[in-house]
């Protein structure tokens, strides 16, 4: 099938669900511009703080699409390209999008709150506290990954002590560009700048520190990268969002749009057919994966995301101008990620050959495919360069979704100590210590850094299901609110009870796979021991809040009112 038709109907059918449905649930919901959000009523000037809808946007997309929807998409080709778009588009709609705007809507509501604390008013404070230890165990693990991946990105020195120029320019525009971020930040926000025109100079900017970055490389090894990455996101995990959260992230998303808009050239210049058959079999084309549940774990970010629930409910609420602009941000910004999960898959299907998937990692996969096209549109000559700047993107999406990650893991640490809408003020001894911003920061990195050194890979695997559980759990949060606020929450009941089976199934799979490893006598404590006492954690906090929401959702009395802060 020729893949400009694949990519026309998928985003016609993306845009008829945001009209259609996401309207629906905006109706449903009671969404109401005239109420004001906790942005204005709550601001603090640093995590509080009212933002223009394109920039929050921008930080949203930033922040939740990082390389999920590039990785997912591509590593599920291996069953074929129709189970891998109908998943995207159905899940996106549906399933993602929906737990994206209900999540947002619900924080807002809850003066900015994360999930956590909507769960303790609707479900209880057992159920709070079971949540945010499996949300921040989720986010422990984000923060080790990207870090990792940033670091391999980074690294200037080669195993064999030669200079890795590539790494070297992505290092140098990657610093460059935190700076011009701040310098942005200040601008617009204390000098009360033009967005429109500071937005003209920021994105002048990108490209003076591509052109800055290829011309003097930083190489440095991955050690050294691991630790001013670890500084890095534990000051960024503190600061106002306005120094460096919000403009970082808006001028990033300039970067992505660049980066789809190119991807989109290439197809419609080129139209390339689609080289991956439609379906390749419930095996795959190795023949030992299993479509269910693996297709709806590994697409993960392209249709549905627990990762997206913290971040709606953990930054963006809090900067949420007006509660008319959560549709676009939240439901909006996941079909835009939808989108891009489309683009991967045309990018496995352009370079498959011989019945073969292609070579490499997924992010260099995505690279090939788009430098492919643009090549085919532009001349040969193009290739190294926009394979060069895409892999550039991918990397400063990571660094987003890294920064993001640190500051959610810090709100859901703070927040385990706190009950029924208490001040951090209020609290004395360990507590106090506990909920203090800087320590839960320094808690968070410290392990975050440790798992990237010390083997996070082992248990990366894990991470896809704990994601994709976490979003079922998210379901689960706002059907409760929604049911206790005598609102329309039936929308949530398939979604929920499917991405619950899936993940479940997923995790009872892997813990089945390592037993039969160590009743082969390949036991290894970190590794097999460390991955089984992780399921089991994971099934038993999950399964634990799940029997308490349904309790929630199953009340036939009138609820009690909610708790007042």
């Amino acid at each position: 099938m020729n893949s400009l038709l694949i990519l026309l109907i998928s985003i016609g059918v993306l845009i008829i669900g945001y009209v259609v449905y996401g309207s629906w649930l905006a109706k449903q919901w009671g969404v109401d511009a005239r109420r004001v959000t906790p942005a204005h009523t709550q601001s603090d000037g640093m995590d509080y703080m009212p933002a223009k809808a394109s920039v929050l946007l921008g930080h949203h997309f930033a922040s939740i699409a990082g390389a999920g929807p590039i990785n997912g998409p591509i590593q599920a080709a291996v069953f074929g390209w129709v189970p891998v778009l109908l998943w995207i588009l159905i899940g996106g709609i549906f399933f993602g999008a929906v737990q994206d705007f209900s999540s947002l809507l619900a924080s807002i509501r809850h003066k900015g709150r994360s999930v956590g604390v909507i769960i303790e008013k609707n479900i209880g404070l057992k159920a709070k506290r079971l949540f945010l230890c499996f949300a921040y165990l989720t986010l422990i693990l984000v923060v080790a990954a990207f870090a990792s991946i940033v670091v391999g990105t980074f690294d200037g020195v080669a195993d064999d002590g030669s200079r890795v120029a590539a790494n070297g320019s992505t290092a140098t525009i990657s610093l460059l560009f935190i700076l011009m971020a701040i310098i942005f930040g200040f601008a617009v926000y204390r000098r009360k700048a033009p967005l429109a025109l500071s937005t003209v100079i920021g994105v002048a900017g990108i490209v003076i520190c591509i052109i800055l970055g290829l011309k003097f490389p930083l190489y440095l090894d991955s050690t050294a990268w691991l630790i001013i990455v670890c500084v890095y996101i534990a000051i960024a995990s503190v600061t106002p969002v306005w120094i460096l959260l919000q403009p970082r992230d808006y001028l990033s998303s300039f970067l992505l749009y660049a980066m789809m808009l190119a991807a989109f050239a290439g197809v419609i210049g080129t139209h390339p057919a689609m080289e991956l058959p439609a379906f390749t079999g419930f095996r795959g084309l190795s023949g030992d994966n299993a479509l269910f549940p693996l297709l709806f774990i590994t697409v993960a970010c392209g249709a549905i995301s627990g990762f997206h629930s913290l971040v709606g409910s953990g930054t963006t609420a809090k900067q949420l101008d007006n509660e008319r602009d959560a549709k676009v941000i939240g439901y909006g910004g996941m079909l835009i990620e939808c989108a891009l999960a489309v683009v991967a898959l045309i990018c496995v299907g352009v370079l498959f050959q011989d019945g073969a998937m292609p070579a490499g990692t997924p992010t260099q996969v995505f690279a090939a495919g788009i430098a492919t096209m643009i090549q085919g549109i532009a001349g040969e000559a193009t290739y190294d360069v926009a394979y060069a700047l895409i892999i550039l993107s991918v990397s400063a999406f990571c660094l987003t979704s890294l920064d993001t990650a640190t500051r959610l893991a810090r709100y859901m640490f703070q927040e385990f100590f706190l009950i029924g809408g208490q001040k951090k003020e209020e609290l004395r001894g360990i507590k106090k210590l506990c909920v203090n911003p800087y320590f839960a920061t320094g808690i968070t990195v410290l392990i975050g850094g440790w798992l990237a050194v010390g083997g996070y890979a082992r248990i990366w695997p894990l991470f896809g299901s704990a994601n994709q559980l976490l979003a079922a759990l998210a379901l689960l949060a706002a059907a409760a609110w929604l049911g206790n606020s005598g609102k329309n929450n039936k929308m949530f009941y398939v979604p929920m009870a499917f991405m619950l089976i899936a993940t479940l199934s997923a995790l009872i799979l892997t813990l089945h796979k390592n037993i039969q490893t160590i009743s082969a006598g390949g036991f290894s404590f970190g590794t097999q021991g460390f991955q089984i006492l992780l399921i089991v954690l994971l099934i038993v906090l999950a399964l634990d809040l799940t029997i308490e929401g349904f309790k929630t959702l199953r009340r036939t009395d009138p609820p009690a009112p909610l708790p007042k802060d």
